[in-house]
Parts: structure tokens; sequence; C-alpha cells
């Protein structure tokens, strides 16, 4: 007979989730917006949510989670979460949650007590505020919560609607530190430069990551100890990513992504050990002393198109990409077709490999829609 999921991963897109969970030894059941081919491949059940506007809904999730077998099944959340603390309290009240308990994900996604705490612990960071006092070039309109990128534009009012915030805009360069924390210290695993693939309608959208990227000296003891006081501040637990914007020798962090997030697939690989693993571990306390290194890297790209697009069963995935979309399907115009992959022995050579990948996908794609 064959065994039932033992972990329940949960997302917008839980394909790396799902995949980490493979790689950890686990049998995943996926709960997501897409069930992608790829992801119905690691994950059983792989289950797809009626969704309007790319949300997790409380009533779909909880008919999904009523299946026999995943009743009192662990589970792991992902990015789609954090605009709705309450949503993840009505999932904890019949299985664990294996990650930040939903409190902290309330405390870290507001941005006001965020700054707060930042402000008490001499952490550099953009200002913030429910209005803008000065040029609109100069500030930024995010939604409380918001994951990605898609939903910061150019503070063109001088207020912020409800749920939506302003954040003083800041030039940079994105940089992204994952980490593993058990609630009072924490170990970084790596850092990433971040890229945006900027559209009119939303010049924030996320575009990737690449790394791991070398830390300068200067950062080697100041990035940890800081790291290790937000997870202490905020009592994070399991895998947790900071955003940061650098500028010359200056870091100022943006906001804290309370779970696993899109650079699973840049870090998840030999010689590190199972991050999802780790993760699982560092819920109940225990961190690892140190970690490998990892010697070449790696970039995943988010591919989108540009017009509405039409993909056909049967259709060719090279071995470089994943979040294959089940076929046959209709891509609208400037939404994300799936992940490419590159490599390289630096973070820059790992982004243009990517890069050189992406385009040539979009040239195959060319070719069959002749």
């Amino acid at each position: 007979m064959t065994e039932g999921p033992d972990i329940v991963v949960a997302a917008l897109s839980a394909r790396a989730l799902a995949a980490a969970a493979r790689r950890a030894g686990r049998r995943p059941a996926s709960i997501d917006l897409f069930a992608d081919l790829d992801t119905r491949q690691l994950a059983e059940p792989c289950l797809r949510l009626p969704t309007e506007g790319l949300r997790l809904e409380f009533g779909a999730l909880r008919e999904a989670l009523a299946r026999a077998e995943l009743q009192g099944v662990p589970l792991v959340y992902g990015a789609g979460f954090e605009d709705d603390p309450a949503l993840l309290a009505r999932l904890a009240e019949d299985r664990p949650l294996m990650g930040n308990r939903p409190e902290v994900v309330a405390r870290v996604k507001d941005p006001f007590r965020f700054a707060a705490t930042l402000d008490r612990l001499g952490i550099s960071h953009p200002p913030v505020a429910p209005a803008w006092d000065g040029s609109p070039g100069d500030h930024l309109r995010k939604r409380i919560g918001g994951s990605g990128g898609a939903h910061i534009t150019p503070a063109t009012d001088g207020k912020a609607k409800p749920g939506w915030y302003i954040q003083r805009r800041i030039a940079g360069h994105a940089l992204s530190v994952l980490f593993l924390a058990n609630g009072d210290r924490a170990v970084i695993v790596g850092l990433s430069r971040q890229w945006t693939a900027p559209i009119a309608a939303s010049p924030y959208r996320y575009g990737g990551a690449a790394g791991p990227w070398r830390c300068p000296e200067r950062w080697t003891r100041t990035l940890p100890a800081m790291i290790g006081r937000i997870a202490a501040a905020f009592e994070l637990v399991g895998l947790n990513s900071a955003d940061f914007l650098v500028t010359g020798s200056d870091f100022h962090l943006l906001e804290i992504n309370p779970r696993p997030g899109a650079t699973l697939d840049v870090f998840d690989r030999p010689p590190m050990p199972p991050l999802l693993g780790l993760h699982l571990d560092a819920c109940t306390g225990c961190l690892p002393d140190r970690l490998p290194t990892l010697s070449r890297c790696r970039a995943a790209a988010v591919c989108y198109v540009d017009a509405a697009t039409r993909i056909e069963t049967g259709r060719h995935w090279p071995a470089w990409t994943a979040d294959r979309p089940a076929t046959p399907t209709i891509i609208g115009g400037g939404e994300p077709v799936c992940t490419v992959f590159g490599d390289g022995p630096s973070a820059t050579a790992a982004r243009r490999h990517a890069e050189r990948r992406q385009r040539e996908l979009a040239a195959l794609t060319a070719m069959e829609m002749q």
C-alpha cells in the first residue's frame, strides 16, 4: 500500500517547496494556484485552487485540506499568506504549522511596527508612512503583505489607500539574504543578487535571483550579527529571507519574508544539506553550527510573455526550466510562463546564462507558434 503524504506545502506556486520536500526525503502534497506539470510529478496529491486575482482563499484551502489523506498533516507555507496572517491562524487550528507563527508574520509584515523595531535595533531602512511629504518621484506605493514586486508602483497620490503604505525610494542594487532561525539565533544560508523584469504597469516586477553572491569582507561580521538581532527581535523560525538595497558600503533593509521563498531554487543543491529538512529542524529549535559553501553559482529567472500565448499539449520543455504549465493553456500577456535556470562561476555569469536561455526559450516558442 502506498504511503500517504507526510507534509503539505502550500503557496501561490508550490513547485519549489515540493522539490525541496522531495530532496529532504519527504512525501509532499501540494496546494497552489497552478498545479504545474513538474509539481504534479513531485507531489501527490497536487491540488489546484480556484482563484480570482492570484490570491489564496480560505474556503478553497479549507476544502483542499479537508481531504482524508491530508487531515492533521503538518503544513509548510510559502508566498501568498503574508497579507492575511489570520488565514494562517485558521489553518493552524487542526494541524501543526511548520513555520513562523501567525502573530509573528503579522508583526513582520506590518510596515510601521517593522520600521519601529528596526529603529530600536539601529538598523537602517527606508522611511515608511501612510502618506508622503515631498516629491512624488521620491516615494513608492506598496501593498501591505505584498510579494513578488508586481504590487510596487511610484507613489502618485499623497495618501495610501487602506491596506497600502508609502516607502521612501532609495537607489541601489537588490540583495537578498536567505537564513535559518530558531527564534533566538540565525545562520545565513547564502546571499543572492536580485533583479526586476519591469513593464510599464509593473516597474518593479520580480525578475530573478542569482547566488551565492560573495559577501564583502567588511560585512562578514556585521551582516550575520544584524540578521541574528532581527531573528531574535521578531522570534523568527525556519527559513526566512531579508531583502536589502545596497548603496556603496551601506545597506538598507526593505523587508523580511517570513517563509521559504524564491531562492530555494538557488541554494537547495549539493553540497548544501536539504534546506527543507533544515527548515523543519529550525522550527523545533535546532540550527546547524555552520553550512557548506556552494562553489558554483545558480540563477533562477522568471520567464514572462509579452502577449497572450497559447501553450499546446506536448510542448517540449528543456531540462533547465521549471514551473511548466499544464497544457493546453493560454498565458496572458505580462504573466509568467515558467522559471529558467542558469549556472556559472559567479552570480553575474549565472544570470547571463539564464538570460541566454530565456532568449532561446522565446525563440522556441515563436517557432512552435508558426
